[in-house]
């Protein structure tokens, strides 16, 4: 008897090594997906509070890789109210990361802390980290383990459970566990659910309308539900082009001053 419940452990713990290693691949084939190295386009938010009111925010975004390090810039283009507003972002693979906010009422850039990185971005139900991450998953803030296959609208998943892995990290997030649908195939995440540091579920993030251009896989809608206060963004991606020329002096404090 003693015998069967080893060999009952060790399969056990043979079989959590195996999908932790295979949870581990997922997330690296999902951050070594091909989103091209460049990539102009133009983003809608429609932000939608629980009685229904709905306001809408134009954007424009840049994005660059030099090496492994990416840099991005977005300005505000409607309503006037928010035209002007700009966000810059370092993203770094050896050293934390960069953020910058330009707000044209105060006629100044504002470095983001990174305790800050879990902070709402700008009235959305998206937070900064998420905003900057573009759905690549951080290996330094969470650990994994896959749960399993399903599909997410007639799409087969990965089903991973991300953990963060300390409070200190939950609390600068804003979330103790991710679940996430992994699309088996083209590694786009078509679905996340958000549970906050009580781990209560915060929010469901949903990506359709995706699309090859330019050769790359690509998300034209996300759908952000915010289950503790109603609220609902839906970003609506268009004009994008991941051939178009952008120059290394866009990233600068300066183009967010001027809004170019």
């Amino acid at each position: 008897m003693q015998n069967i419940i080893k060999k009952t452990v060790l399969l056990s713990l043979v079989v959590s090594s195996l999908w932790s290693m295979n949870a581990v691949e997922i997330v690296d084939s999902v951050n070594a997906r091909d989103d091209g190295e460049r990539v102009t386009r133009a983003l809608k938010m429609e932000l939608t509070d629980k009685h229904g009111k709905k306001r809408v925010q134009e954007t424009i975004y840049f994005r660059k890789y030099y090496g492994k390090d990416k840099k991005s810039i977005m300005f505000y283009k409607k309503p006037k109210r928010v035209k002007g507003t700009g966000f810059l972002t370092y993203d770094y693979v050896d050293k934390e990361d960069e953020q910058w906010l330009y707000l044209p009422a105060l006629r100044k850039v504002r470095r983001v802390s990174s305790s800050d990185r879990g902070d709402w971005f700008l009235g959305t139900d998206f937070s900064y980290e998420d905003i900057k991450k573009e759905g690549k998953i951080s290996k330094d803030d969470y650990s994994f383990k896959l749960l399993g296959e399903e599909k997410v609208d007639g799409h087969e998943v990965y089903k991973l459970e991300s953990l963060t892995k300390n409070e200190l990290i939950a609390d600068e997030l804003g979330y103790s566990k991710l679940i996430t649908y992994i699309d088996k195939n083209i590694f786009i995440t078509r679905k996340v659910l958000f549970y906050d540091t009580r781990g209560e579920l915060l929010k469901t993030l949903t990506s359709t309308d995706i699309a090859k251009i330019d050769g790359i896989w690509t998300i034209r809608h996300m759908h952000m539900k915010n289950h503790q206060n109603s609220h609902v963004s839906d970003f609506y991606f268009s004009n994008i082009d991941y051939k178009k020329e952008v120059k290394d002096n866009l990233f600068t404090s300066g183009s967010l001053k001027r809004g170019k």
